[in-house]
């Protein structure tokens, strides 16, 4: 069995996968600590915390390491981990993606070059931010992002070693499927290669404060007769994030405007107008999608029957411009 050191002997190692559902981060923890418990002679445990089990969803996936003679005995979630691994890159707008980074801490993210993130100003000025296209990686090699970014994790963290995961990983693929398991191998070594580090981003000091989601209203706070102060508001709901790298794209000229693609559409974000055309009976027409209720499940494209709709690759900006609000501007909903 091959030995594999900690940088801290006398600690654990804490890695914390920022994630929503798709994207495979409960996958990614488990292959990880599988690779450090039965190849590594390590402990390890791994857990994951998520909602509904459905694209979109926050997922997070903790992984905590320590000697083989040092126990592992609390299963409480990693707070301020060594190691952050984000996922998808709407994540990085939220505070408590990054809450815990320390300052002498690794944060790996998942995003284009050309692709600017105003968070990395609040980094600490120690941390060492490495950028990976998993993304874009895992289209072309027919794979999922958690491949890349196993790749870049186990290349930036030196004690553990990515032929050990690698092989954990093909392992699981390679009876079941092992066109995928090729397509992963593939995934893997690319992230390991083609990471970016990113060199005085960081403007914070110190570790970034812990931020532990907590219950708005409680027994002490809860306002009397049951009052609902923030209701449900389907305007401003934003499904953008369940999107894993592919969206619907539009094509007017090919439209016939049947109709097909609202019929099948599970979150209403098709916007039609009625046109008068002279004395004629008005006619209803597509004018396309409002991309902030798209979830991106390309049901519209497998229905049209005239390739208006096509599957492309979301590039960042893409579908801002593309987008045909479905409300004005001051709409707020009820």
């Amino acid at each position: 069995m091959n030995e594999c050191v900690l940088p801290d002997p006398s600690g654990f190692f804490e890695i914390r996968f920022e994630s929503i559902g798709g994207l495979g981060a409960h996958a990614a923890g488990q292959i990880l600590a599988r690779a450090a418990v039965l190849k590594m002679n390590l402990n390890g445990s791994h857990f994951s915390s998520y909602g509904s089990e459905k694209k979109g969803s926050p997922v997070r996936s903790y992984v905590r390491l320590g000697a083989a003679d040092k126990p592992i005995r609390t299963s409480a979630p990693i707070d301020s981990p060594d190691v952050i691994v984000v996922f998808h890159g709407a994540l990085l707008d939220q505070d408590i993606t990054i809450a815990g980074m320390k300052n002498s801490g690794t944060l790996i993210f998942n995003g284009p070059a050309d692709e600017a993130h105003e968070f990395l100003e609040k980094i600490p000025k120690g941390t060492r931010v490495v950028r990976i296209d998993a993304t874009n990686i895992a289209i072309e090699e027919l794979s999922r992002p958690n491949a890349v970014l196993l790749g870049t994790l186990t290349a930036t963290v030196p004690f553990l070693d990515g032929d050990i995961v690698l092989s954990t990983l093909t392992e699981k693929f390679a009876k079941r499927n092992p066109q995928a398991a090729a397509s992963n191998e593939r995934a893997f070594k690319r992230g390991a290669e083609e990471y970016e580090v990113l060199e005085g981003v960081g403007k914070g000091e110190g570790d970034l404060p812990v931020i532990r989601p907590s219950p708005v209203l409680g027994y002490e706070t809860a306002p009397i007769g049951g009052v609902i102060p923030y209701a449900g508001n389907t305007v401003s709901n934003d499904l953008s994030t369940s999107r894993t790298g592919w969206m619907p794209l539009f094509t007017a000229k090919e439209c016939i405007h049947c109709g097909l693609c609202a019929t099948v559409c599970p979150d209403f974000c098709l916007v039609w107008t009625h046109e008068q055309e002279g004395e004629e009976v008005p006619v209803v027409r597509l004018k396309g999608v409002d991309y902030q209720y798209c979830k991106g499940c390309m049901r519209c494209i497998e229905t049209c029957p005239t390739e208006a709709m096509t599957r492309v690759t979301e590039t960042p900006g893409l579908a801002d411009r593309e987008r045909v609000p479905l409300y004005s501007q001051g709409a707020t909903g009820a």
